[in-house]
């Protein structure tokens, strides 16, 4: 086997606004008094290209706005609200950001919800063209599609709307976490229907791993950016299967670093980002990896 040389860096498209901060939700869990401040942080520090939007669950804007209230500095706030409540509190929660200049609609995330996928797709899908008007560039709409019997026709829903696909990818079991088999179908459906999509949990380090203590199989983020890949490249189930379990941290990165900013942008308009309670645990995989430089005196993202 040949070794593979030194990485040189990852071109900027591959890890642009990549990770979402979803420092509130499990296993993380921060407050909401230090997770606001925290996040403007990341997105002033020298790593601040690879952060997305504050992600927050529509029943606690409440709270971010008394964070903001006790943060002064803190002038604005991306937010992509995750509707923990139904569709039917869209209204309101579009409302809240509304109302307050201090937040902005970045993202907005929809739990489908009931036995049948393609049903709770429809229905969202109807809820969020009249309150939202329909998909606009500016806040992405992402409907999170259940690992359930139905998935299929819900993808064939969300696509024709022109929304994006969520998956789920970790949680506090085993089963939570789709294997790689799993997963690399739903990527293929995702591409079949030319549908972009995001991931959540159980993404925090850039390479496959099993997790201490629990024996988690966790999904890598570098996996998946080259999975795609291999799908585009015309790779079948087997194919991207293989570079989702795939373990060599320093031959993904690699690959990753021989992609130009026209290959990183292809895959990234199929892998928008994926949410994380942790951003600093994926900056520092990059950097471990040499995909990323640590720091600078511009204050800009090196890769």
């Amino acid at each position: 086997m040949t070794t593979p040389s030194p990485p040189t860096g990852a071109p900027p498209a591959l890890l642009r606004d990549l990770l979402d901060d979803a420092a509130i939700f499990p296993p993380g869990e921060a407050p909401m008094g230090q997770a606001v401040p925290a996040h403007a942080a990341h997105v002033s520090a020298w790593y601040a290209d690879l952060v997305g939007p504050f992600v927050c669950s529509g029943s606690r804007l409440p709270d971010v706005l008394d964070a903001l209230d006790a943060t002064p500095e803190v002038a604005a706030l991306d937010v992509a609200v995750v509707l923990d409540r139904g569709t039917g509190s869209l209204h309101e929660a579009a409302g809240l950001v509304a109302d307050d200049t201090r937040l902005l609609m970045a993202g907005l995330e929809v739990p489908l919800r009931g036995e049948a996928p393609a049903d709770a797709a429809r229905r969202a899908v109807a809820t969020v063209d009249a309150v939202l008007g329909g998909p606009d560039d500016r806040h992405p709409v992402s409907m999170e599609v259940p690992w359930a019997p139905g998935w299929r026709d819900a993808l064939e829903v969300v696509a024709e709307a022109g929304y994006r696909a969520k998956f789920r990818t970790g949680g506090a079991t085993a089963e939570a976490h789709p294997d790689e088999d799993v997963l690399a179908e739903r990527v293929l459906a995702c591409l079949d229907l030319d549908l972009p999509f995001k991931l959540t949990a159980g993404l925090h380090h850039a390479v496959r791993r099993t997790e201490p203590g629990t024996g988690f199989e966790q999904h890598g983020f570098l996996n998946v950016l080259l999975a795609v890949g291999a799908a585009l490249d015309g790779g079948g189930a087997e194919d991207v299967a293989r570079v989702l379990a795939d373990r060599d941290g320093p031959a993904l990165a690699a690959r990753a670093a021989t992609l130009d900013e026209a290959g990183a942008t292809r895959l990234r308009r199929w892998f928008a980002s994926f949410g994380t309670c942790s951003i600093t645990e994926p900056v520092e995989d990059l950097v471990a990896l040499g995909l990323l430089t640590s720091g600078g005196p511009d204050g800009e993202v090196r890769a």
